[in-house]
């Protein structure tokens, strides 16, 4: 598997990290990550973190999102974005590279 395309992160989800920071006072950054494990075979890794040397960091006014090398190649052309409806608000991922997933959204298999 190749990275072909960078993953993007939509505003929303900036706005979103932003107002979690600013609430919490914590001065982290959004990490996405990619671990085997969930019904479908992988599952991502939302949390807040702090930068390593080998992450792709995306960055918008002050923000940053982190993904791993590791990561990376799963998340070719992926996008990060915020989700709120009435069962619950969350960060989402949009993964071209997913052929199927689970019905909660967290977990992914590829081809």
């Amino acid at each position: 598997m190749t990275l072909t395309l960078p993953p993007k992160v939509t505003d929303r989800a900036f706005q979103r990290l932003a107002e979690i920071l600013k609430a919490t006072g914590q001065q982290k950054s959004l990490r996405i990550a990619v671990e085997g494990g969930g019904c479908s075979g992988f599952q991502y890794d939302i949390k807040l973190d702090d930068p390593a040397a080998d992450d792709l960091i995306i960055e918008k006014d002050g923000q940053r999102v982190l993904i791993d090398s590791i990561s990376l190649p799963y998340l070719s052309n992926a996008v990060i974005d915020f989700s709120a409806e009435l069962i619950g608000a969350r960060f989402v991922v949009e993964n071209p590279n997913a052929v199927a997933s689970c019905g909660c959204g967290t977990s992914f298999s590829l081809a």
